[in-house]
C-alpha cells in the first residue's frame, strides 16, 4: 500500500514512563526516546513493526474515507489544528507536492526558447515531477498576463525582462480508482507557483485595493482586492485567455462530466500562488452556483482582500486554511489589517501595526486596509533548530514551510526536535503535582 506524502506515524509503541501522557506529549516523548536509542534497537524496533505499520496504513485510509470533509474544512478544521491532526498533516504535505511540482515545471532560464512556459507536457507533467503516483492527472496548463503599461522599447530586451504571460499552474484531477478510495472522492487540484518573473513582481508591488469587476462582485456590494494579484488573474491578451477564462471553462467541464459523484476542489497555491487561489476559489463559488466544496490550502501567502471580499468568500462556503510562518514577512503585507474584535466591543479602530489614533482613523478611509481570510496555522522557523537562523528568503521558501509543517505538534511542543526539552518540563511539572 502507497504510503500517503507526509505521514507520520504513531509514537507509542515506546511503553514505560510515557505510556500515561496525552497524545500530543507522547509524540513528544517517542519523538525524544527514538533519537537516544542505539542504532541496532532501531533496526529492532523497525523491524518488529513492519507488519503493525502496515496495518495501521490500511486504518489510517479508511479513517481519512469517513473524514475527509473535516480535513477540507467543513468544520473549519475545529479541533484538527492544535495539537495538528496526523491526517490533516499528510493532506497539507500532499497538496504541498503539488505546489512543488508546479515551481519544478516551470522553465526559469531566461536564455532557454521556453522561459516562463512549462517544461513538459500535460501527460508526463507530474511523472517528471516525482508525483507519477499520486493518482492525478493534468487537464489544463494555466497562464497568468500582467496588464501593466511598459515602455515599447521594453519588448526589445531579452525574454526575462519583457515576458507579459506565462505559465503559472495547473489543474489536475483524480483518476485513480484506488486513490479516490483512500480520498473518499475524486478530488480536483489547482495549483499556483509564486513570483517568477519581472512583470509579475510589478503586479505584486500594486498593493492598493480595487473593486471587483461587474462579473465577479454580488448585487449592491463592492469587495475589494489586491490590484495587481487582480490584474494577473483576470487579464488576457490577444491570442492568450485570462487566467480566470482559463479557469472557469475548465472546472465547468469537469463539473460536468463529474456531476453524479462526490467531488471536492483543492486550490492550493505559495505566495503570489496562495493570493492566486484564493481568488480563483472565490471566482469559482460565485460563478458555479452547485461547485462543491472548495477549499483552500495556502502557504506563505500575502494579503488579499478587504472585510466585504472574506465575508462574500464565506457566505459562499469556501474554506481557506492558511500556512503561516510567523518569521515570513510576506505574510505580513500589504496594507494594514484592523482588528474587528476591538471594534465591535470598544468602538474603536485598531491597526494591527500600532499606529497612532490620529493615523488610524485616516488609514481606515484609504484603500490600504485588508482582512485576514480564512482559518491560520501559525508555525515558527524559531522553532526548528535547522531554520532559526534563516534568512528571509529561507523563511519563505516553500521547502520551508513543507518541513515546519511535517515536524509542527503543537504549541504546547512546536517541534519535535525540541521533544527531550518538552517531555523534562512535563515530568518536572508532574513530580511537583505529587509532592
Amino acid at each position: 500500500m502507497r504510503l500517503p506524502i507526509g505521514m507520520v506515524r504513531p509514537c507509542t509503541v515506546w511503553q514505560g514512563s510515557i505510556s500515561n501522557l496525552p497524545v500530543t506529549e507522547q509524540l513528544c516523548a517517542a519523538s525524544a526516546s527514538h533519537s537516544s536509542l542505539s542504532q541496532s534497537t532501531k533496526l529492532k524496533i523497525t523491524n518488529s513493526l513492519s507488519t503493525s505499520i502496515q496495518c495501521f496504513e490500511g486504518i489510517r485510509a479508511a479513517r481519512l474515507r469517513d473524514k475527509w470533509l473535516e480535513c477540507q474544512g467543513i468544520k473549519n478544521w475545529e479541533g484538527l489544528l492544535d495539537p495538528l491532526d496526523d491526517d490533516l498533516r499528510s493532506e497539507i504535505l500532499r497538496y504541498g507536492q503539488f505546489v512543488d511540482a508546479a515551481y519544478r515545471c516551470f522553465d526559469f532560464d531566461a536564455s532557454s526558447p521556453t522561459y516562463a512556459q512549462c517544461g513538459h507536457a500535460k501527460e508526463s507533467m507530474l511523472a517528471e515531477c516525482g508525483l507519477g503516483t499520486s493518482g492525478y492527472q493534468v487537464t489544463e496548463s494555466l497562464h497568468a498576463t500582467c496588464s501593466v503599461q511598459v515602455p515599447r522599447w521594453i519588448e526589445r530586451l531579452p525574454n526575462w525582462v519583457s515576458t507579459q504571460s506565462s505559465w503559472i499552474g495547473y489543474v489536475a484531477v483524480c483518476d485513480d480508482k484506488e486513490e479516490i478510495s483512500r480520498l473518499g472522492r475524486r478530488d480536483v487540484v489547482i495549483s499556483y507557483r509564486g513570483t517568477a518573473t519581472c512583470h509579475e513582481w510589478l503586479e505584486n508591488l500594486r498593493a492598493t485595493l480595487t473593486c471587483l469587476p461587474d462579473d465577479m462582485a454580488p448585487e449592491n456590494c463592492d469587495p475589494m482586492v489586491q490590484s495587481g494579484f487582480l490584474s494577473l488573474y483576470t487579464s488576457s491578451t490577444d491570442d492568450r485567455p485570462s487566467l480566470q477564462q482559463m479557469v472557469r471553462e475548465e472546472i465547468g467541464r469537469i463539473l460536468q462530466k463529474y456531476c453524479d459523484e462526490p467531488l471536492s476542489i483543492t486550490i492550493t497555491g505559495h505566495s503570489l500562488g496562495a493570493a492566486l487561489a484564493t481568488l480563483t476559489a472565490y471566482d469559482i463559488t460565485n460563478t458555479f452556483s452547485h461547485a462543491p466544496i472548495v477549499t483552500v490550502v495556502s502557504f506563505g501567502g500575502p494579503r488579499v482582500g478587504d472585510r466585504t471580499f472574506r465575508k462574500h468568500l464565506e457566505r459562499n462556503g469556501t474554506k481557506v486554511l492558511r500556512i503561516v510562518n510567523s518569521d515570513d514577512v510576506i505574510t505580513k503585507v500589504p496594507g494594514f489589517v484592523i482588528d474587528e474584535n476591538d471594534v465591535a466591543k470598544k468602538g474603536a479602530v485598531q491597526v494591527a501595526a500600532g499606529l497612532p489614533a490620529w493615523l488610524q482613523r485616516r488609514v481606515e478611509g484609504t484603500q490600504w486596509v485588508y482582512a485576514e481570510i480564512g482559518k491560520e496555522l501559525r508555525l515558527s522557523s524559531r522553532d526548528c533548530p535547522q531554520l532559526s537562523k534563516g534568512d528571509v528568503a529561507t523563511c519563505h521558501d516553500l521547502k520551508t514551510y513543507l518541513h515546519l509543517v511535517n515536524n509542527f505538534v503543537s504549541s504546547t511542543c512546536p517541534f519535535r526536535a525540541t521533544a527531550k526539552r518538552v517531555l523534562k518540563r512535563t515530568n518536572q511539572a508532574r513530580e511537583t503535582a505529587l509532592v
